[in-house]
């Protein structure tokens, strides 16, 4: 996935905006997202087309050249060589002095699909010894069919005794749909959040250490919709919703949109640079007013705006306080 278009959207904005392009757009064959913080020698770097309605259109996650900035400390980048028949997708390998190794081969098909609709596209693979490690990063993709799916849940997903009765066990694998259309699903003991077109994984709902020892229910709200909670059996006076965001999807954006926070932080030097013209002999604690507001109370006299620290790391310990 890439970072900036996940969070730059709901329903009907930016990120469902481009995978329709590339769907209705069979000229598109390669995507690549760039500074990935991964290297490529994991499972699933490069994803091909066929199934899942991803078009003609290959996707690539791209790495970066330094050691600081990778998770795993692999530093790749990607190379294309095209040719007449299509392109080849290569990675240079910056901690071996630029050796250059073939991923992928595309190769473009000479007709398009029976239905007009979409060209093929034909790939293919290559082995490479550098995929010989036991740090593969996989994400389950539901597809129908796979044995998984929970059609029309109505009540307790893990029933206990049931195959899925312990939803935190990294084997326990299902998915459903909720009535407003957004699929979740359980895998390596957290409940995820799916694209509804194309199945891809779009974040976390539910964290492992949530999930341990809750029974997971979808009821009907009475409005149309689904309501999706977890319970414990052994203290039924907690229960937990697990709330939509605003924008419909279910994922918790743990991140905050760095384009927002590129712009707060020029205020925040704005007026760091003011206040150190006006009182230049003090030192100055410049803080954050933020919105929306995390609290319930439904009516603004009872709600705070007290500001925070500009530190996202700061933020958590004032939480209350608001």
């Amino acid at each position: 996935g890439c970072c900036w278009l996940n969070h730059n959207g709901g329903p009907g904005a930016a990120p469902q905006n481009f995978i329709d392009i590339v769907r209705r757009s069979p000229q598109i064959k390669g995507w690549f997202n760039g500074h990935f913080h991964l290297s490529h020698d994991y499972e699933d770097s490069i994803t091909f087309p066929g199934g899942n309605n991803r078009g003609s259109c290959v996707f690539a996650q791209t790495g970066c050249m330094t050691a600081r900035s990778s998770r795993d400390g692999r530093r790749h980048s990607r190379f294309i060589r095209g040719n007449e028949h299509g392109f080849e997708i290569c990675t240079v390998d910056h901690s071996k002095g630029g050796v250059l190794r073939l991923d992928a081969t595309v190769t473009y098909a000479d007709e398009c699909a029976a239905d007009g609709e979409a060209c093929s596209t034909l790939v293919f693979a290559h082995d490479h010894e550098d995929y010989d490690h036991d740090l593969w990063f996989q994400a389950y993709v539901p597809q129908e069919g796979d044995g998984c799916y929970i059609e029309n849940p109505d009540g307790v997903i893990n029933m206990p005794g049931s195959e899925l009765d312990d939803l935190s066990d990294p084997n326990a694998v299902c998915w459903w749909h909720m009535k407003d259309g957004a699929v979740l699903g359980v895998h390596n003991g957290m409940i995820i959040e799916y694209d509804e077109s194309t199945l891809a994984p779009l974040g976390m709902v539910v964290s492992r250490d949530e999930l341990q020892g809750r029974r997971v229910a979808v009821v009907d709200n009475g409005y149309g919709g689904s309501t999706c909670l977890l319970y414990d059996d052994e203290n039924n006076s907690e229960v937990t919703v697990v709330q939509p965001n605003e924008d419909g999807t279910y994922w918790r954006k743990v991140v905050r949109n760095k384009m927002y926070r590129t712009r707060e932080k020029r205020n925040v030097d704005a007026a760091k640079k003011f206040i150190q013209k006006v009182l230049p002999d003090q030192d100055h604690d410049v803080m954050s007013s933020y919105g929306p507001y995390i609290s319930t109370v439904g009516q603004v006299m009872g709600v705070s705006t007290k500001a925070l620290p500009f530190k996202a790391e700061d933020t958590t310990k004032l939480t209350k306080s608001r």
